[in-house]
């Protein structure tokens, strides 16, 4: 019995099929015997990467339809943390990815479908959809909308992206630029629909979607402008009403050794930090052990392969020339013991048995095994008396002027005053920022630091200066920026007892976050230190700072 049979089969269904058949959506009597798949998708006007979605769903409802399936078009929120950035709106980013798991979890029971084909691409979007196919457990495939092409600075021919306009600003307020040239890389750093062009979130997310094996070969890297997505749409369509004829789900894709896969990706190629965040909380949806060792283990096994902006000088266009994902995959099969080859991908093939579609075609994008960036991955995970429960860093973006470092505490007690700070001169060279009570209880939402940290970048400071939160990072950070920290300080982390002209004692080689004050005089202030304030009395916020748990753990709700 299929699952949408509660909802169309028998006499004491006939209600339900008068509203169906209300919605135009059942175009013959043959169409209640076929199965009924959702298409969750977020097309938002207001987003990039999602405005051209609307065509996307249509184009995966024909596929579907083309199939045998009968479609269902539902939509979900999603929030541009680029436009959010730097205001009272980020504190939505993170908190967004609950209601989309939410969301996806309500329109699949409530209506009883066989099969969901999610259509995400930035941010949040990905994994709070990735939580709730996993919640639910029915056939899922996922096919995002794609990366934007990077753009190009008219005056110099640099290539651009959306961290350049941010870091922009910050040479701005040195007078490196003029505002005509600011103006300039404003108007051309995002050519085109698509999720940002780097290594930034979204495409960090979708890469590991393909590593994961929920989403076909070329999801992440096929530009979302070349008319090769479409057929990555239409293989969309025919692989869920496969999936649910074979029933094969999430549970049978999503294993811990589909998961240690996307960690070794994500290593290969320096992913955003917030990865971690997001993998940990859709392994929990899943029901698979895994913490942040996983990811530190992981870091000292499989080497740096590929610097993809902000890191390097190679976007996911560049990255999608050379091969894609599967052709890092089979660079990574190389390594004994790394690569889990007989996990299933929703493709019905496994992870080895897929890797024959990838070949590197330019070994400077995706580097050989000998010729590896750095022997270790590019993100790392620190401990120390600042982070007992951990900390976040994208090693792949930090200068190796900046993998060992000691300087005076600036402390902030939010991204909106570090920015103001560091763009008036507060910080100098030699400092460590210190942002808190941007966690995700005390932010709460765990705003982003893009704009402080494009700050530091753009005065210049980036290989002289340091800045660590308990809030998180873009994608498109880079430099010595650690973030993460775990316990936060509204939950009273250490990070709250740190004091201005504290000397911090970073040691990224060796795993080490450490503040330079004695023992007895951490004891002292605990002792002074009292719980904030909750910055949200009311509305989504104020719930969502009262379940959320720890960045170590996820950042999910304990309920």
């Amino acid at each position: 019995m299929a699952i949408s049979d509660t909802i169309k089969k028998g006499a004491i269904r006939a209600p339900h099929r008068s509203l169906l058949r209300a919605t135009g959506a059942i175009q013959s009597e043959e169409d209640w015997d076929k199965p009924f798949i959702a298409v969750a998708n977020s097309f938002v006007q207001i987003i990039p990467g999602h405005a051209h979605l609307d065509v996307v769903g249509r184009k995966v409802r024909d596929a579907i339809r083309a199939a045998g399936g009968v479609p269902f078009e539902f939509n979900c929120i999603g929030v541009d943390d680029g436009i959010a950035m730097g205001h009272g709106g980020m504190r939505y980013s993170l908190a967004s990815r609950e209601i989309i798991a939410d969301s996806i979890e309500i329109m699949l029971r409530a209506h009883c479908f066989d099969g969901v084909v999610c259509i995400p691409n930035c941010d949040k979007i990905v994994p709070g959809m990735m939580m709730g196919a996993a919640r639910v457990n029915i056939p899922a495939v996922f096919v995002s909308g794609g990366p934007m092409r990077s753009g190009k600075n008219p005056l110099t021919g640099d290539s651009l992206d959306l961290a350049s306009v941010f870091e922009a600003v910050g040479r701005l307020s040195t007078n490196a630029i003029t505002e005509e040239q600011l103006d300039a890389i404003e108007r051309n750093a995002c050519p085109t629909c698509g999720s940002c062009s780097g290594m930034f979130t979204a495409n960090s997310m979708n890469c590991l979607c393909e590593a994961l094996g929920i989403a076909l070969p070329g999801n992440a890297s096929i530009l979302a402008t070349d008319p090769a997505r479409d057929v990555l749409f239409e293989r969309a369509g025919r692989t869920i009403v496969r999936l649910v004829r074979d029933g094969v789900r999430p549970s049978d894709i999503l294993t811990r050794e589909a998961f240690r896969n996307a960690i070794a990706l994500d290593m290969a190629m320096g992913g955003s930090s917030n990865t971690i965040l997001h993998t940990l909380a859709v392994a929990k949806e899943a029901g698979v052990p895994l913490s942040m060792r996983d990811f530190d283990e992981m870091a000292g096994q499989v080497p740096h392969l590929c610097k993809v902006a902000p890191s390097g000088k190679h976007y996911m266009e560049d990255i999608d020339r050379a091969g894609g994902i599967f052709a890092i995959l089979k660079t990574l099969a190389g390594l004994p013991g790394i690569l889990h080859a007989d996990a299933l991908t929703v493709s019905g093939l496994t992870i080895g048995e897929t890797l024959s579609v990838g070949e590197v075609r330019d070994a400077d994008v995706i580097r050989p095994l000998d010729r590896a960036y750095s022997s270790k991955g590019g993100l790392a995970v620190l401990h120390g008396n600042i982070a007992p429960n951990g900390c976040v860093v994208k090693s792949a973006g930090v200068s190796p002027s900046m993998m060992k470092f000691t300087g005076p505490a600036v402390v902030f007690e939010s991204g909106e005053d570090a920015t103001t700070g560091i763009l008036t001169g507060q910080v100098k060279a030699g400092d460590v920022v210190v942002i808190r009570h941007e966690g995700p209880k005390g932010g709460p939402g765990m705003p982003e630091m893009l704009a402080p940290t494009s700050a530091i970048v753009g005065r210049g400071l980036s290989e002289c200066v340091a800045l660590i939160t308990d809030g998180r990072f873009s994608g498109a950070t880079r430099g010595g920026a650690i973030g993460h920290v775990s316990p936060e300080a509204a939950a009273g982390g250490p990070i709250a007892l740190v004091e201005a002209g504290d000397l911090i004692e970073i040691d990224i080689p060796n795993r080490s976050l450490q503040l330079l004050v004695a023992h007895e005089v951490l004891a002292l202030r605990r002792l002074r230190w009292q719980p904030p304030e909750p910055k949200s009395r009311t509305g989504y916020l104020a719930r969502y700072a009262a379940l959320v748990g720890g960045a170590d753990q996820g950042a999910v709700l304990s309920v």
